[in-house]
């Protein structure tokens, strides 16, 4: 699933979210089959928020 791709990816680029100090990364967007979603990855909060799931 996509959203566990995301996930993964963050936890091993923000090896510790919690002593983050740099600014926040901007959201985007994840195209998967049949539509997309959109998420935000907040280091500080230690979790990857899905904002908005659309199908075509």
């Amino acid at each position: 699933m996509k959203a566990d791709e995301l996930v993964r990816a963050a936890e091993a680029f923000y090896l510790d979210g919690t002593k983050y100090e740099g600014m926040s990364p901007s959201g985007d967007t994840a195209h998967v089959g049949g539509g997309f979603f959109v998420y935000l990855v907040v280091p500080r909060h230690e979790r990857v928020y899905i904002r908005q799931v659309t199908w075509i």
